[in-house]
């Protein structure tokens, strides 16, 4: 009774321990599923939170890339419109001679067709070779080429360029291309050309006026004791020197005045003259000149002296007309007119016998003439007519085969 009495509260206490066992095992299964649900949820959140962030990385870096696409596009853009918006015309050449980018300017300057691009700059600029070597040698040598003078023959006149010539180069040195540019400079020498001619005129008329106003004097005595002798009175012999010597003192005393004339300043009265009056005017004036002289084209008004450019164009026509006689031809002349610009050009074409090279490289200066008869100041009075003028007169071969004289003279400007 009393091992049965033991036995039950034993027992009671062994249930009781095995089941605060169970108990302790129940909540540590439970509290392990908890926890690896917990960690679950928490790997389900870092992935949510990763992908996020990934995303967010790749849209700022799509839109950084799309900025700096736009911003290279900007001055991409800008770069052409700079290129394309220059006066200056521009050809860039890479090392193996090819040219890769040509602006308008350019192909305005040389007188290229608008479709010229890239190809062998041999090819490209055949027109105009002296701009080609000008490259050429720079993609021979390092140094750059600074401000040259070009001058381009071809299209009736010469044109000159003022061209510089810049490397571009890699990281490492080496050359990759050649940069040109180059400015029409045409207007500009034309201008030093006639203010150096002015100078020229001037001290040629200071040293020789006062020399030639003495000869005229001397020739003036001569020509005045030969006309006080009476031909009549005197022996045949005698009678045909006195003659002589007055044609001679005559002659003579003619090239001094057109000398004086050529060498002393000239007194301008400058107002606005219509050009075709002033023309038709020396075509009527001049002896024999209306009848064989077509006139047609273009004429402006321009600021000058009436009487010394008619008396420059009546020289014009004189020269024409002699040129024909001599050469034993009918005269034909034509004086056309065109105005161009900012310029009205007249051009007086003869069928005479023509200029040679070494004729028209001299056939403005004085006492320089083809004539047998001919004193050389009618044409150098012209060519200091016309450049006090502003203007500027060329001569040369005419179509026709005779000799052409064009006189470029600026347009009065509208007010």
């Amino acid at each position: 009774m009393s091992d049965l009495t033991f036995a039950g509260p034993a027992l009671l206490i062994l249930a009781l321990t095995i089941g605060f066992l169970l108990i302790v095992v129940v909540v540590m299964v439970v509290r392990a599923a908890s926890g690896r649900k917990r960690a679950s949820k928490g790997d389900r959140g870092d992935s949510a939170m990763l992908s996020m962030a990934l995303q967010e990385a790749v849209a700022k870096l799509k839109a950084q890339e799309r900025q700096m696409a736009a911003r290279a596009e900007a001055s991409e853009r800008l770069a052409g419109q700079i290129v394309a918006g220059l006066t200056s015309g521009m050809v860039v050449v890479d090392r193996t001679g090819e040219v890769r980018t040509m602006n308008p300017a350019a192909r305005r300057i040389l007188g290229l067709d608008a479709e010229a691009g890239t190809g062998p700059v041999a090819d490209i600029l055949r027109s105009v070779p002296a701009l080609a070597e000008v490259i050429g040698e720079a993609l021979q040598t390092s140094a750059p080429i600074v401000r040259r003078t070009v001058t381009l023959e071809g299209g009736g006149k010469p044109s000159h360029l003022g061209v510089t010539v810049s490397h571009i180069t890699a990281a490492d040195g080496a050359m990759q291309a050649v940069v040109c540019l180059f400015t029409d400079l045409t207007a500009v020498v034309e201008l030093e050309e006639r203010l150096r001619l002015k100078e020229a005129l001037a001290r040629l008329g200071e040293l020789t006026a006062g020399l030639a106003h003495e000869f005229r004097n001397g020739l003036a005595t001569i020509h005045g004791y030969g006309r006080l002798l009476d031909p009549a009175a005197l022996p045949e012999p005698a009678r045909t020197y006195v003659n002589g010597i007055r044609a001679e003192t005559t002659a003579l005393g003619e090239v001094v005045t057109n000398f004086l004339r050529f060498a002393k300043p000239e007194q301008f009265v400058m107002a606005p003259v219509d050009l075709r009056a002033i023309v038709l005017r020396a075509i009527h004036d001049l002896p024999g000149a209306a009848a064989v002289t077509t006139f047609e084209g273009t004429f402006g008004t321009v600021n000058g002296d009436d009487v010394l450019l008619r008396q420059a164009f009546s020289n014009l026509l004189r020269n024409s007309l002699e040129a024909c006689a001599g050469g034993h031809t009918a005269p034909a002349i034509v004086v056309s007119g065109d105005v161009k610009g900012g310029d009205v050009y007249v051009t007086v074409d003869d069928n005479g016998p023509g200029l040679s090279p070494a004729a028209v490289s001299r056939l403005f200066q004085p006492f320089a003439t083809t004539k047998a008869a001919g004193t050389g100041l009618g044409l150098a009075i012209v060519q200091k007519v016309i450049v006090s003028h502003n203007g500027v007169v060329v001569a040369a071969s005419s179509p026709a085969g005779g000799a052409r004289f064009q006189v470029r003279l600026p347009i009065r400007p509208v007010s």
